[in-house]
């Protein structure tokens, strides 16, 4: 039976593959897990645990090969292999996502944008066409892209999830303030929201 790995351990991944890049920019080749652990706040034993849940990667007396850790884990989180996306509101927050974020390097690759604005539709933003929404199904049907990003009001966003699940996307990385996945059962959701970081950041500094 295939081992169930808990949502705590997949959410440290990508903290973990963050700190291998940086590692490996610097020119980095081998790092230990207290080291490694130290960088993130963990503690050795936590990491060694983590790793342990794929099979682990490290040797004794020699630590992990950054290079190898950072491919393992790119291997693990399916980034190392290319993935198709949309972004649901070429506004500011989607136009900020298309000029600033680097998708490419997560193994992503925005194909299309969609908007309502007439003065938006049919240019590009940082060479990512953007469409009426009124062609989503054909694009989407041309395109088939796996994920969809979506920057638009939230009062939209129940209604442009459920025709975007209806039209076969695969994953939904959500920014529009409200949770979907109770919604969507049936298509993993990842809900960002920037606000619940500033409170507990809030919180922090009491």
């Amino acid at each position: 039976m295939e081992k169930k790995i808990s949502s705590a351990v997949i959410h440290r991944m990508p903290r973990y593959f963050r700190h291998l890049c940086d590692l490996q920019d610097a020119g980095i080749t081998r790092i230990s897990s207290g080291t490694l652990a130290e960088r993130m706040g963990l503690t050795a034993s936590q990491v060694r645990q983590d790793f342990n849940c794929f099979g682990g990667f490290g040797q004794q007396g020699y630590g992990y090969n950054v290079a190898e850790l950072r491919a393992a884990i790119a291997g693990i989180m399916g980034i190392d292999r290319e993935r198709t996306a949309i972004i649901m509101g070429a506004g500011n927050l989607g136009k900020a996502l298309m000029t600033n974020f680097n998708f490419t390097k997560y193994g992503v690759r925005l194909v299309a944008a969609f908007d309502s604005n007439p003065l938006l539709i049919g240019t590009e933003i940082a060479g990512v066409p953007i469409y009426s929404c009124r062609e989503l199904d054909r694009v989407m049907e041309e395109l088939q892209p796996e994920i969809a990003i979506l920057t638009l009001p939230k009062i939209h966003a129940r209604a442009a999830a459920q025709r975007l699940v209806s039209a076969g996307i695969k994953g939904i990385w959500n920014f529009t303030s409200i949770d979907l996945h109770l919604d969507m059962p049936q298509v993993p959701v990842e809900n960002v929201h920037f606000s619940e970081s500033l409170m507990v950041l809030s919180y922090k500094i009491q």
